[in-house]
């Protein structure tokens, strides 16, 4: 059985902005972020990245243009050496209530629909709240907490609701080498 790492994008894998990645160019990895999915990689892990893009329900982009700003993504990624089994994203605004939306696990559900994902065999890296709070949602067993992106905020989030990831790091490259010394596959 495979062990899937999931991963946000915005803010994990590439720099976060408040007014949102809306092309190519916008996009840029955070430092080591390909390298450390090249690392999990190697070291057995599967990738799929989970992410909110509510700018193609607020009509700022297209999914065409948001597919290629994956396509980007996933290119940078197999650069290093790492590969992206697959993206499932969330198109909808937060007034859309919809299922698929993180904190709900609808995502990672319809992932591990797809997969037939063990979620006792998943771990989820993120950068916020929301991030952490869909992963104990979907019953991954490991929830990472990187300070890249909305992190710190996060942290002090999730302290007032009494929810403690297993890992809180400085950013996707360290919280790699934690799964592969913290996870058995």
């Amino acid at each position: 059985m495979e062990y899937i790492v999931f991963l946000d994008r915005d803010g994990v894998i590439n720099i976060d902005s408040s007014e949102y990645v809306k092309n190519e160019s916008e996009f840029e990895f955070i430092p080591k972020s390909p390298e450390a999915i090249a690392l999990l990689c190697k070291n057995g892990f599967q990738v799929i990245v989970i992410t909110n893009q509510s700018m193609i329900g607020r009509k700022m982009v297209t999914q065409k243009t948001l597919e290629a700003i994956f396509k980007k993504m996933k290119h940078g990624v197999q650069k290093a050496g790492g590969e992206i089994k697959d993206i499932f994203f969330c198109p909808h605004t937060p007034q859309d209530n919809c299922l698929c939306r993180k904190p709900k696990p609808g995502l990672i559900l319809e992932a591990q629909k797809k997969y037939q994902i063990d979620l006792d065999q998943s771990c989820m890296v993120g950068d916020s709240a929301k991030d952490i709070e869909c992963a104990r949602n979907a019953g991954c067993s490991k929830i990472l907490l990187v300070k890249t992106g909305n992190g710190s905020k996060a942290q002090q989030q999730l302290s007032c609701k009494g929810i403690t990831p297993d890992y809180i790091g400085p950013d996707l490259y360290e919280a790699a080498l934690w799964i592969i010394k913290n996870v058995k596959i």
